[in-house]
């Protein structure tokens, strides 16, 4: 499955999904989480534009976005 959020601080928000109190309701019953594609953002606003946008991917493009950053 996946899942997209937005965080100033990835370390911690993965610990925070992968941790029995903390985390997303929906990554809880997902455990381990493991981030598989990451972008930085100038602000919160255009990361939350990005996001949306992310959101209406198919699965496919996701892990095709995935698969490229780990390529690059």
């Amino acid at each position: 499955t996946l899942y997209a959020g937005i965080t100033v601080d990835m370390e911690r928000r993965l610990k925070e999904h992968n941790s029995l109190k903390a985390g997303a309701a929906y990554t809880r019953s997902r455990r381990p989480v493991e981030l598989i594609y990451s972008v930085r953002h100038k602000d919160r606003s255009s990361a939350s534009i990005a996001e949306a946008a992310l959101k209406k991917l198919s699965r496919k493009e996701k892990l095709a976005l995935s698969l490229t950053a780990a390529k690059g």
